[in-house]
């Protein structure tokens, strides 16, 4: 028999990797995921901020409310089965579900929701800064979350839509902990977080079985989870650093995913046996020119640019794979995306379009990038394209943390970057792309708009604002939309390219869902022939 015994392969996946041995094939039942695992720096949801990490939580913990692998652009009842909004806008209550209880068999109680939050306004970590928006901060907390019965009311100051404190809500930081377990595993007042870094005390489909920090984890299903048991018995991620390990773990037959694959190893694959699925994800990448730099400021050299970009052939041959053309500043299968493409590369058409204006050329500007694939490439991509209606790059490669830098600093003139949504709001990139209330120097904002020194007009700043708060859910979409679109067409940022991710799993293999985000990788659905 190929097959390995379930406890004999977890312990397997532990060695190091040496020449080949026996060919295995993955036991029946068990999702086996070749992965690099490396950024995980906490699993406690109230600290957990790397992309691994959003994926551990997602499947080992719940929220009030929350987008599920059966349709991740719907936000569904999570742990509340209903919730009622008062009629201003200022309070929603919410009713827990029946019969949900965590993995450890405490029921889920309003107790536990209250706690949870507080927990994380007053651990402050990382992403607590999500919940903190609502107006919450820990003097208030008690009294913005209160529990009574099997009810949970949550107050928040700030002229909000009920869409947005919803959206907050079925963030990260808001999954619901076992209050009781976390209590008695606290440690010198850390409010249990020491533990929670090492272990699980959610109610969600999976429970954490075994996490052993930079070598792998193992999820068992959890089969009283209130939306059903999950397919599959239990996942295996193993930490697989090198993308040509995994490719060789897959074709032998160890792993039935392989989740960090380049595009030049995807292409490569027997197809006979292997598959690969593609799922568009939230950054979208964008080519903005610097404000302070005078040759950058007239419109016409924005509206130009816009037909400089070969979308075509980059998607065709350096991104292929692994970027999808995507001109609006909210990505595709988020709720309220504007999904045209209006601008296609046509240099006669840029140059004409300078020269109505008056516009100058040759210009030569600097344009930063990081110095990595596919960003070097996209870039020289860019300067031979704009070259041709005299518009003349120097590429200027620097690390990550270099060229970032700049662009807080907004010592830039051009800027070849990607920027994606903290939490599934609409609003998370509106603000960074259609509002700057203040663009004086002093007033730093993570914003493209603020770091490009892109004064936007009070009209679009009033309408950002106003979409922020519109309480019809319909509405406000549309309201989102019509930014997007007009950003797109008159605004000093480019907006090129949504991120595509490709993932590479057995054909036997069903059901994997890889949303947008981190927090939207789900195994429930997952099957094995």
């Amino acid at each position: 028999m190929k097959h390995l015994k379930t406890t004999l392969l977890a312990s397997a996946l532990l060695l190091p990797l040496a020449a080949p041995a026996v060919l295995a094939e993955t036991p029946e039942g068990v999702l086996v995921v070749a992965q690099n695992i490396d950024d995980i720096v906490a699993i406690d949801p109230a600290q957990a901020y790397e992309f691994t990490s959003g994926e551990l939580v997602t499947n080992l913990y719940d929220r009030l409310v929350q987008y599920d692998a059966e349709d991740t652009t719907v936000l569904a009842a999570g742990l509340a089965s209903e919730w009622v909004t008062d009629p201003d806008a200022k309070t929603i209550t919410f009713t827990l579900r029946d019969g949900a209880s965590f993995a450890s068999g405490n029921p889920v109680t309003a107790e536990d929701v209250v706690y949870s939050f507080s927990r994380v306004i007053k651990l402050n970590l990382t992403p607590a800064f999500i919940l903190t928006q609502l107006g919450w901060n820990a003097d208030n907390i008690g009294e913005m979350v209160t529990g009574d019965g099997n009810t949970v009311t949550v107050k928040y100051a700030g002229d909000f839509s009920p869409a947005f404190v919803l959206n907050v809500l079925a963030a990260r930081p808001a999954s619901i902990v076992d209050s009781k377990l976390v209590q008695e595993n606290e440690v010198d007042g850390d409010m249990g977080n020491a533990w929670l870094n090492a272990n699980a005390a959610g109610s969600g489909p999976f429970t954490l079985q075994r996490y052993a920090a930079g070598q792998m984890v193992r999820m068992q299903a959890n089969s009283t989870y209130f939306n059903g048991a999950p397919k599959i018995d239990s996942v295996i991620i193993r930490h697989v650093a090198e993308s040509a390990t995994q490719q060789l773990l897959l074709e032998q037959g160890d792993v039935d995913l392989a989740r960090n694959m380049t595009p030049d190893q995807v292409a490569s694959l027997d197809s006979g046996e292997i598959k690969v699925d593609t799922f568009p994800q939230a950054a979208v990448h964008f080519l903005s020119f610097n404000q302070k730099t005078e040759s950058l400021t007239p419109p016409a050299v924005w509206e130009a640019a816009r037909y400089l970009v070969d979308y075509k052939g980059m998607t065709d041959t350096i991104i292929k794979g692994q970027m999808d053309v995507h001109q609006a500043f909210w990505p595709k299968g988020f709720p309220g995306s504007y999904d045209e493409t209006p601008f296609s590369y046509d240099p006669e058409k840029a140059k004409s379009i300078l020269s109505e204006a008056g516009i100058e050329t040759p210009i030569t500007v600097s344009l930063d990038v990081i110095n990595a694939a596919p960003f070097t490439d996209m870039a020289q991509s860019l300067q031979a394209s704009f070259a041709d209606a005299g518009i003349n790059f120097e590429i200027l490669p620097g690390t990550g943390s270099q060229v970032i830098t700049k662009y807080r600093e907004r010592s830039h003139e051009a800027m070849l970057l990607y920027w994606g949504p903290d939490f599934m709001d609409p609003h998370s990139n509106a603000k960074a792309f259609a509002y700057n209330s203040d663009n004086s120097d002093d007033n730093y904002a993570a914003t493209t708009t603020w770091r490009n020194a892109w004064a936007v007009p009070e009209e679009m700043n009033k309408r950002t604002m106003a979409a922020l708060s519109e309480s019809d859910a319909d509405a406000r979409l549309d309201m989102y939309r019509e930014l997007q679109k007009d950003v797109q067409a008159e605004s000093p940022i480019v907006i090129m390219f949504q991120a595509a991710y490709q993932v590479a799993m057995n054909e036997g293999v069903s059901g994997y869902v890889n949303g947008a985000t981190s927090d939207f990788v789900f195994y429930r659905l997952v099957e094995k022939e």
